[in-house]
């Protein structure tokens, strides 16, 4: 086995101008797929990470019969008396805080717009005083203040308040239907508006205090969510039963961020499925690379062929040499393609590719505003390292049967 090693090594040495052009095809093949992986796993991890700061929270308290009317925004489906509930879960550990989250009109005046119009908005009505401890809003301020408790006014999206033109001062009403179905009118001032790095939020965010609310839709103090803080991701489970346990013998339920985000899990998938097509094109590449490149290797060498034939080298050894051959190359190709792999993850994770050009008015589903960060991923490096070798070898095993199905005579003619 060692001589038809060094053999098969030899005859790459021999022909390195042949070797390194396949090899080099197998390795952009290669960096390519750990460099989407990388960039695919980075967006993740940080949309994973925003929709829990900024959207979601860790963790959401319904009334058991919220979540299958959630896109009407109903307020009749509500938690009574959620400052206990609060309480409760602060004590065990949890912070939390309570929210109403309601749809109206919104109604612009062309005193501050220019002109009059109005659009649907969804509002979300929160605790001032608890609500940073639930969710990062604190750091995202970028003009006026945040919301102070018992004032008529919001906050607001950094991309809507850009896309209405508003300003801090302007003034704006919201008309919807308090609890009871009686319409309400609420006339509101913009404070403040915030930049997060969730773009869903910085496009649709309307933020009022939740006892201003409460008063103009006549909750009596009812939330229709609270949202949970779970520190860490390891016990979630655990921890999402010692909540369940705060909540027995209620109305409600708890419901993880994977379940309030499955739409948007459900997107990661496709796009793990165009991962999984570029391993297929690494195949392809290898494929046709390799099969060429045996072909031209066995044809070349047809006379030796008969020589190692004749001399009384079995098939077996024949076909061994030329397969640890055609994996030499596809060692090459792998450990070229990593290293350049690994390049690229560095220049993912320290710089990132910047496409905010895009993310403003094209929502790709990511909760990214703009750059893109890879991870590193040495398991998909393993796995593409393994996978140019094998592909490397399966693909040249037909050219070599074809070739060792010639007589030793047939090959000879070739001197």
């Amino acid at each position: 086995m060692i001589f038809l090693v060094t053999l098969a090594f030899k005859n790459l040495a021999r022909h390195k101008r042949r070797t390194l052009i396949t090899a080099g095809a197998i390795a952009v093949g290669i960096m390519m797929y750990i460099f989407i992986d990388s960039m695919l796993e980075g967006a993740d991890v940080e949309s994973v990470r925003n929709m829990k700061w900024y959207e979601t929270s860790s963790a959401r308290i319904y009334h058991e019969d919220y979540w299958d009317n959630r896109f009407q925004k109903p307020l009749d489906i509500h938690i009574v008396n959620p400052d206990l509930i609060v309480r409760r879960l602060i004590n065990g550990g949890f912070p939390a805080a309570k929210r109403i989250e309601f749809a109206g009109d919104m109604i612009l005046g062309s005193d501050d717009f220019g002109v009059d119009g109005n659009m649907s908005v969804v509002v979300t009505a929160i605790d001032p005083e608890k609500d940073f401890d639930v969710f990062h809003f604190k750091d995202t301020l970028i003009q006026g203040r945040f919301l102070e408790e018992d004032e008529d006014a919001i906050v607001m999206g950094s991309w809507f308040a850009e896309d209405i033109g508003a300003e801090i001062g302007h003034w704006i009403t919201i008309v919807t239907r308090g609890y009871g179905g009686f319409f309400e009118a609420m006339d509101l001032e913009i404070v403040g508006i915030v930049n997060c790095p969730n773009p869903n939020v910085n496009r649709t965010l309307i933020m009022m205090p939740f006892d201003t609310a409460d008063e103009y839709l006549a909750m009596d103090g009812a939330s229709t969510e609270i949202n949970i803080k779970i520190s860490g991701s390891q016990n979630q489970n655990e921890d999402i039963a010692a909540i369940e346990n705060i909540l027995k013998d209620s109305e409600l339920n708890v419901l993880s961020w994977r379940e309030l985000a499955s739409d948007y899990l459900a997107n990661t998938k496709s796009d793990r499925a165009g991962s999984a097509l570029i391993l297929l094109l690494i195949v392809i590449i290898a494929s046709v690379g390799i099969s060429n490149t045996m072909l031209m290797v066995i044809l070349e060498r047809t006379k030796e062929l008969g020589m190692m034939s004749s001399m009384g080298m079995s098939e077996k050894r024949i076909r061994a040499t030329f397969l640890i051959e055609a994996a030499g190359i596809g060692l090459v190709g792998s450990l070229l393609g990593v290293a350049l792999g690994i390049l690229a993850d560095l220049f993912l994770i320290y710089v990132g590719i910047d496409y905010g050009f895009m993310m403003r008015d094209l929502d790709l589903g990511y909760r990214i505003q703009a750059i893109f960060r890879g991870v590193w991923n040495p398991g998909t490096m393993t796995q593409a390292f393994f996978a140019g070798i094998f592909i490397s070898a399966a693909v040249a095993f037909l050219p070599i049967e074809r070739a060792l199905k010639m007589d030793i005579t047939s090959c000879l003619k070739h001197l």
